[in-house]
C-alpha cells in the first residue's frame, strides 16, 4: 500500500480521571473534534482509560487490565474509526492469561484491528513503577499499513530509545508516533523535571531518521495512593528536520493538528543518506548488554 503524499495528523492532549466512562467519553469527543477538522490519523495519550496507576505498587490496580478479545472500549473505538474514516492507534492495559502488558492496537480507517503491540521498554523508578505491573513486550516493534500510510508506534518509555525509532523506520514507517504519560518526579528523585529532555530525545529520532515524530501526553494533577504527579503536556509534532512545527502548552486540552508532507520527507530522507550509509555488520555490540560482542 503506497503512502499518500500528505497525511493530516492529530495528537490529543487531555486530562484523565479515575472513571473509565468519563475518560472514554472525552477521548471520543476529542477524536470527533479532530476528525471534524480533517484529521486522518488521531493519537490519544498512553493509558488514557484511567489515572496513571503506576505511581504506586498496589495489587488492586491489576483489575484495570482486560483481554483484547471482548475489551470494554476497543470495540467502541473500532466503530468510531469506521464511522469517521480515521486511523486510531489506541493504548490500553492488556491482560493475557496470567501476563499483563502495556499495549496498543492500531485500528484502520475501516475499523479493522491491524495488530497488537506490547511495550518493549518498561521503566522502573519512583513514581513510574511499571515493572511491577507490566511484563516486557514480546511482539517486537510494529509498523502497520493503514489507509493513511505506514504508521510506526512506540509507547512512552520506548520514545527514549533510538533503537525503537530506527527499527520502525527500517520496517518502512512513514512517520513515528508515541503515546505518553509523563510529568513530575517525586521530591526525592534527582532527575530534573523537564519536558525539554523528553522532546529532545524524540527530536533526535526525527533528525537521524529524517522523519516526522509526534507525541501525545496527558495533563493535570493526579493523586494515586500517597503520591501526586502533575503531567506536563507539551504534546508536539516535529518535522523531518527536527523542527517543532506544532505544540500545546502544559495545561491546554484538545487536538493538535498538523499536515505531514510524507512525499517531501521521503525525498529528503533519501538525499540525506542516513540509511544508505549504515553499517549493520559493525553493530554487533548493540545486541549485547555490556557492549562486548562474543563469538562462538
Amino acid at each position: 500500500m503506497r503512502a499518500p503524499d500528505t497525511v493530516k495528523l492529530a495528537v490529543v492532549q487531555m486530562h484523565v480521571t479515575d472513571q473509565l466512562e468519563d475518560n472514554v467519553s472525552r477521548a471520543t469527543a476529542h477524536v470527533r473534534d479532530a476528525a471534524a477538522q480533517g484529521a486522518q490519523v488521531i493519537l490519544l495519550p498512553e493509558l488514557f482509560e484511567n489515572l496513571y496507576f503506576c505511581q504506586v505498587e498496589r495489587e488492586e490496580y491489576f483489575a484495570l487490565a482486560h483481554p483484547l478479545e471482548g475489551h470494554p472500549f476497543i470495540g467502541r473505538f473500532q466503530e468510531l474509526a469506521r464511522e469517521l474514516g480515521v486511523v486510531l492507534p489506541l493504548s490500553y492495559f492488556e491482560k493475557a492469561g496470567q501476563a499483563h502488558y502495556n499495549s496498543l492496537v492500531c485500528i484502520d480507517a475501516d475499523g479493522t484491528l491491524l495488530g497488537n503491540y506490547r511495550k518493549t521498554h518498561i521503566p522502573d523508578g519512583p513514581g513510574y513503577e511499571e515493572k511491577y505491573y507490566f511484563n516486557p513486550g514480546d511482539t517486537g516493534f510494529k509498523v502497520w499499513d493503514t489507509r493513511y500510510g505506514r504508521v510506526g508506534v512506540g509507547i512512552c518509555w520506548d520514545q527514549w530509545y533510538p533503537e525503537t525509532a530506527r527499527v520502525m523506520m527500517l520496517q518502512g514507517a512513514d512517520f513515528l508516533l508515541y503515546p505518553t504519560a509523563i510529568g513530575s518526579e517525586p521530591a526525592e528523585v534527582e532527575t530534573p523535571n523537564s519536558h525539554h529532555m523528553w522532546q529532545r530525545a524524540m527530536i533526535g529520532h526525527a533528525v537521524s531518521n529524517s522523519t516526522y515524530v509526534a507525541a501525545a501526553n496527558r495533563i493535570g494533577t493526579e493523586v494515586v495512593g500517597d503520591l501526586t504527579q502533575t503531567y506536563y503536556g507539551h504534546t508536539f509534532v516535529s518535522d523531518y528536520t527536527g523542527e517543532i512545527v506544532a505544540e500545546l502548552a502544559e495545561t491546554e486540552e484538545g487536538a493538535l493538528i498538523h499536515t505531514l508532507n510524507i512525499a517531501e520527507a521521503r525525498k529528503f530522507r533519501a538525499g540525506m543518506g542516513f540509511f544508505r550509509d549504515r553499517r549493520p555488520e559493525l553493530y554487533g555490540p548493540l545486541l549485547t548488554l555490556d557492549g562486548v560482542t562474543r563469538r562462538g
